[in-house]
C-alpha cells in the first residue's frame, strides 16, 4: 500500500492546541467494526462499553520533562529532545536543524553545564554532558515535550495535563495521549461494571517523531521501544483469554505492547523491546477492541488503527470527523473501535 492512501484534509482549527479546560469531557466516536457503523458519544458514556467480561489494559509510562534547549558558540538557541540515557552523562537525543548539529559542536545548558556532540546515528545523536543529568534537573531546566504540531510552549497545567492518571513508570518522550481521557472516576466507574483494568509499560521513544518517509508503506522501518509486562498483568490476561472475555487496549502504545509480546495466544510476563510495525493485512493476535485518538494523515498510527477497523472504515469516520469538529491528535477527541 502507498503512504499516500493515509492522506486527508484536516483544517489546522481542528488540531487542539490546548486539552478540554476539565479532564474527561472530550467527544467520543464509536466505530462498529461488524457493523460498518460510527456514532457520535462522550467519555463519559464509555462505561457503557464495559461488563464482567471485559478487560482494560492501559499504558502506566510517565512523560520526562524531555525538551532541553542549548545556546551554541555563536549563540543559536537549539532544541534538544532527550530520549534517554546512556551513562550517567551521556543521552540518545534528537535535535532541531540536525544537520547544523555535527559532531564535536558544544552548547551551554541551563545551570551551567555544557554538552558536546560525540555521536552521530543519523536519526538520533549523542550528547555528553558535562555532568551527570537526571530527572531531577530536567525537571528543574527541561520542558514538557509537547508534540511539533501543538504551536506553543509548554505551559504550568501541561506538566499535569500532558500525564495520564495512572502514570507512574518514567521514561517516556511522548504521552500515550488515548489514556489522557480518563479520570480517576470514570475508571472506578469502569471497575465497578466488573471490568479489570490492568497495567503494562512501553516507553514511547523517537519513532513518535519521526514520519513515514517511503512511498510503500512496507518499505518504512519502526524505531525500537521498551516494554514491561508485570506476572501479575500477564497471568490476568492469559485467564481472561480462557475465559472468553474481550481485552481493550487503551491507546496504540498498549495495542503494541500485547500484539508484541503474544505468542502461541498467551502473554509472557517480562521486558522485551519491539519494533512492531502494525498496518493494513496484519492479523491481530490478542487484542480484542482499541481506544484511542485521532491520528495524523499518513502516521504509522492511522496504518494501525486502519488495520484494526479496515482503512475504508476509518477514513470514512476521519471525514465524519472533520465535519463534526472534532478536535485532532494528543489533546483532541477520542474514539472505541468495538
Amino acid at each position: 500500500m502507498k503512504t499516500s492512501d493515509f492522506s486527508f484534509d484536516l483544517p489546522n482549527e481542528l488540531i487542539a492546541q490546548y486539552p478540554p479546560e476539565v479532564r474527561g469531557t472530550s467527544r467520543m466516536m464509536v466505530l462498529d467494526r461488524s457493523a460498518g457503523t460510527f456514532t457520535d458519544r462522550h467519555i463519559s458514556d464509555i462505561v457503557d462499553y464495559f461488563g464482567p467480561d471485559d478487560v482494560m489494559v492501559v499504558n502506566n509510562t510517565k512523560v520526562r520533562k524531555a525538551r532541553l534547549y542549548g545556546t551554541s558558540s555563536t549563540g543559536g538557541k537549539v532544541e534538544f529532545f532527550l530520549l534517554h540515557p546512556m551513562d550517567t552523562n551521556r543521552w540518545s537525543v534528537i535535535c532541531k536543524k540536525s544537520r547544523k548539529q555535527t559532531v564535536g559542536k558544544t552548547y551551554d545548558f541551563p545551570g551551567g553545564v555544557t554538552g558536546t556532540i560525540v555521536q552521530d546515528d543519523g536519526d538520533s545523536k549523542v550528547l555528553e554532558f558535562s555532568v551527570s543529568i537526571d530527572d531531577t534537573y530536567l525537571d528543574a531546566n527541561a520542558h514538557v515535550p509537547l508534540p511539533p504540531y501543538i504551536k506553543r510552549s509548554d505551559e504550568e497545567a501541561d506538566s499535569e495535563r500532558y500525564q495520564t492518571v495512572y502514570a507512574k513508570n518514567l521514561g517516556s518522550v511522548a504521552a500515550p495521549t488515548a489514556g489522557l481521557h480518563f479520570t480517576d472516576a470514570i475508571l472506578d466507574q469502569i471497575r465497578s461494571r466488573g471490568t479489570q483494568i490492568l497495567e503494562v509499560t512501553l516507553h514511547v521513544g523517537a519513532g513518535t517523531f519521526f514520519p513515514v518517509r517511503t512511498e510503500n508503506i512496507e518499505d518504512h522501518k519502526m524505531h525500537t521501544e521498551s516494554y514491561t509486562i508485570p506476572q501479575s498483568a500477564a497471568d490476568a490476561l492469559n485467564r481472561a483469554k480462557r475465559e472468553g472475555k474481550k481485552v481493550t487496549a487503551v491507546g496504540t502504545t498498549s495495542m503494541r505492547t500485547l500484539e508484541s509480546a503474544c505468542s502461541g495466544g498467551l502473554i509472557p510476563a517480562g521486558s522485551s523491546s519491539t519494533s512492531i510495525f502494525i498496518y493494513p493485512g496484519y492479523q491481530f493476535k490478542f487484542v480484542d477492541r482499541l481506544f484511542t485518538n485521532f491520528h495524523t494523515p499518513e502516521s504509522t498510527l492511522l496504518m494501525l488503527v486502519s488495520a484494526f477497523a479496515g482503512r475504508d472504515l476509518i477514513m470514512r469516520s476521519y471525514e465524519h470527523a472533520v465535519k463534526e469538529r472534532y478536535r485532532f491528535f494528543s489533546y483532541g477527541d477520542c474514539m472505541i473501535i468495538l
